[in-house]
């Protein structure tokens, strides 16, 4: 493996994470920290008129997600 590589699966596993850590805080008791099921539900609720930009949004970051790690 080279260098690049390595740094990139390192600054993934970061990622990962620090997102378990602010998930753990926001479960904690009295915490007003928004879990991750919470911003979602946020951002699945967002429309412009009749448009669900919220869900269309979400949906391309999954697609985008999913094309760049299983497509290969």
């Amino acid at each position: 493996m080279n260098a690049t590589r390595l740094l990139a699966i390192g600054g993934f596993l970061l990622a990962f994470v620090l997102l378990a850590v602010i998930e753990w805080a926001a479960r904690r008791e009295g915490s007003r920290i928004p879990t991750l099921g919470d911003v979602c539900a946020l951002v699945m609720r967002y429309e412009v008129g009749p448009v669900p930009v919220g869900r269309i949004g979400l949906f391309g970051f999954w697609w985008w997600l999913g094309w760049h790690f299983f497509a290969r």
